[in-house]
């Protein structure tokens, strides 16, 4: 097929401003589509004895403001995790005195009449494990007789070294 002449080809002006304006488009899709979409949220860890902490994060809002409430632990403000505002993040304590059973928990995107979404928290029966802040459980009398084991030995063995050494000098 022989080669247009120039004469034919397209405005180079015209092919500019196409695709200028499906590069406009193309970026302004994505923020279109993600912000039309309703909010997702989340509270971890799902269940919690009264006095313990629970973490709270909201995606899709599009604001740099929200709000968390519950009737286990009332209401806190949600700060943005990054520049963008994608993500709204907060802590809260479940009340002593909090009721056991399961709570609704209500993200507000911005100000009052803003997106929202609930989710449930389970609050367990018991107090929250405090001291090492929980970082300790149950152990099997096999597990703890094989720390005893391993401790005698480093002990046995450094205590060996040492007097090896004192009988080289």
């Amino acid at each position: 097929m022989p080669a247009k002449p120039l004469a034919q080809l397209p405005n180079r002006r015209l092919l500019a401003r196409v695709a200028a304006a499906t590069l406009v488009l193309a970026a302004a899709t994505p923020l279109t589509i993600a912000y039309a979409a309703s909010p997702s949220a989340g509270v971890s860890p799902t269940a919690v004895a009264p006095g313990g902490r629970v973490s709270l994060n909201v995606t899709g809002c599009g604001t740099k403001t929200g709000l968390a409430s519950s009737t286990a632990f009332g209401d806190v403000r949600l700060t943005p995790g990054n520049l963008e505002a994608a993500n709204l993040f907060g802590n809260a304590t479940v009340f002593s005195n909090a009721n056991a059973g399961a709570h609704s928990v209500t993200f507000e995107c911005g100000g009052a009449g803003g997106q929202r979404v609930t989710v449930s928290l389970q609050v367990t029966t018991g107090a929250a494990r405090g001291g090492l802040g929980g970082s300790i459980g149950a152990m099997s009398s096999g597990q703890i007789a094989l720390g005893g084991t391993m401790a005698a030995g480093a002990l046995g063995t450094g205590v060996w070294v040492l007097r090896r050494r004192s009988r080289m000098s």
